[in-house]
């Protein structure tokens, strides 16, 4: 009752630490709690290097503001995904295919960050992820799952450095992408060495470039269906012939070919989504989070509508999925369905204004990777699960050794240069390739049992900043179906016939999740976190205080806003 009165007032009670019978915390909480990972420092999982008040002095700095953190939820999810993948999509699935896998996956994804911002709100800490797993499901969890997604942002950094320079070749193919590598490393990685205010204002600017993009986008589409271009009317000319739903490897039976395609572009559209969970990472450096966060996470769901769904869509209306460009494998704009449109169209301009957007959108993806990966491995450094030189952090609020580790991993984009390295970097890109559903499915996971926990503390929903709907139900349903097409998005292995290095390049990075997992639990002997046990204090703030919105604005003000933040 005590709980309910405070929550009523706008405030939330720090819970007292969980107490065995003789008044002494258990061992699993014990662990958890700073003092605990301070024993744990001292049995060398890692080490303090520094006082209690130079670690306050060095900590990360709440600098990310709010229009920040908004425009860092758009446009971490808006990138070659969208405008380059979503051509492959079309051409497996077809308009109606691909639609329902976008919107299929988009619902997945929502569950994700509505479970996220629960948690993200209530304890808004960095490396979240990773804390997360290891607080309220098993320190093993949290170890694997925090490794394998550092390691997705770490080699992905080099993937947008090399596409960077493959973008730069559409306008002149002599020159070589090395040269675009090694430059936009440095300025990229110098970039991330200053303080979080600037990673947020420029990533706030990449957002608003790639916004504008995709909603110009979308009026031109408009107008080119409606007739504008020299196709004349288009309509639903497309859906008709060659057809709504494209048969995907399997010719003999042309509805299970249909099918085929529409799963195969499940996790093309996952690609395409990973990053709206950049949101819980950002948490930790942001201001009023308890605030700042939910108006992100509410947001979601009408974002992934207009800017993904909506999208693809349109793409469906002004290009058949038989386009023999759709499919070419080419990183610049040749290979992008807005362009295709634009030619089927008959508009010459488009092409190399879509590549220069196709280069900020790169650049920017980089710019996040760089920063994902370093507040990863920094908070996979406090949890005990990194050398503790990872978690060494500036008085600025850099976590400077973080930031170089993650940041020399940009350099295997040099691998591209020559025919032998290419090889080994394709499998690298491949390993991180399911990471983010396996992150997902963590995320689903630890939001179950924060539940469970907060059940067992006999605190109430109602006492959390932040209060998703269809919740613990909507977790469940992403945790099932995250897990299911972990499993199954390999099946193209088997068609025609088993191709085992099609097989390795599926389900390497599942492997090396296992391989993690069960020996960090060997090793170690960690057991999974019971409900009572779990740690829901260490990195609350004292109180949380959030405001009730009441928006007095026009009904335009608003629809931009629910958008835009």
């Amino acid at each position: 009752m005590e709980d309910n009165k405070v929550a009523s007032q706008g405030k939330l009670p720090i819970d007292s630490a969980v107490t065995e019978e003789n008044g002494s915390q258990s061992p699993s909480d014990r662990s958890l709690t700073p003092s605990g990972l301070r024993e744990r420092r001292r049995n060398g999982l890692t080490k303090d290097v520094e006082s209690d008040n130079e670690e306050e002095e060095t900590k990360l700095k709440r600098n990310l503001k709010n229009r920040h953190l908004q425009m860092i939820a758009i446009g971490g999810t808006i990138g070659t995904g969208l405008f380059i993948s979503s051509g492959t999509a079309l051409a497996e699935a077809g308009p109606a295919g691909s639609l329902i896998a976008y919107a299929f996956v988009g619902s997945i994804v929502y569950s994700v960050m509505c479970s996220l911002g629960e948690m993200a709100t209530y304890i808004p800490i960095p490396g979240a992820f990773t804390s997360y797993a290891a607080r309220l499901v098993d320190p093993s969890l949290g170890f694997a799952m925090g490794w394998i997604y550092w390691f997705n942002w770490a080699s992905t950094y080099a993937v947008e450095l090399t596409a960077s320079g493959m973008i730069i070749q559409y306008w002149n193919d002599q020159l070589s992408i090395a040269i675009f590598i090694g430059v936009f490393w440095v300025v990229i990685s110098a970039v991330n060495f200053l303080p979080v205010g600037f990673y947020g204002e420029l990533e706030f600017w990449f957002s608003i470039t790639k916004v504008l993009t995709v909603l110009g986008f979308m009026i031109f589409a408009i107008c080119i269906d409606a007739g504008v271009g020299k196709q004349g009317y288009i309509g639903f000319k497309y859906w008709h012939d060659p057809g709504a739903f494209a048969p995907y490897l399997i010719t003999s039976n042309e509805s299970v070919g249909k099918f085929v395609g529409f799963w195969a572009v499940l996790i093309q559209a996952g690609f395409s989504y990973q990053g709206t969970e950049l949101v819980g990472v950002a948490a930790g450096e942001t201001e009023n989070p308890q605030k700042t966060v939910p108006s992100a996470i509410r947001k979601t769901f009408i974002r992934i509508l207009v800017f993904f769904v909506l999208t693809i869509f349109f793409i469906g209306l002004l290009v058949p999925y038989t386009n023999p460009d759709l499919a070419s494998g080419a990183e610049n704009a040749s290979a992008s369905p807005m362009v295709i449109a634009a030619n089927l169209a008959g508009v010459k301009v488009l092409p190399s204004l879509i590549n220069a957007v196709l280069l900020t959108v790169v650049l920017s993806a980089a710019n996040s990777n760089v920063y994902s990966g370093s507040r990863v491995l920094l908070g996979l450094a406090q949890e005990g699960f990194a050398p503790s030189v990872f978690g060494w952090v500036t008085r600025r609020g850099v976590p400077y050794v973080s930031v170089a580790f993650t940041a020399l991993f940009g350099l295997l984009g040099f691998m591209n240069v020559s025919e032998s390295g290419t090889t080994v970097f394709n499998w690298l890109v491949n390993i991180s390739s399911v990471a983010g559903f396996i992150c997902w499915t963590s995320i689903n996971a630890s939001h179950i049992a924060f539940m469970k926990a907060m059940k067992a503390r006999g605190l109430s929903r109602d006492t959390l900043p932040y209060k998703a709907i269809w919740q613990p139900w909507l977790a469940w349903y992403g945790l099932f179906f995250n897990i299911l097409i972990i499993f199954t998005q390999g099946f193209t292995a088997w068609i025609p016939t088993f191709n085992v290095s099609d097989f390795w390049v599926a389900y390497i990075c599942p492997v090396l999740f296992v391989i993690l997992y069960v020996g960090h639990k060997a090793w170690y002997r960690t057991r999974f976190v019971r409900p009572i046990e779990a740690d829901l204090d260490t990195g609350r703030p004292p109180y949380t205080t959030w405001e009730s919105s009441n928006p007095k604005d026009g009904w335009v003000r608003r629809i931009w806003d629910s958008i835009m933040g």
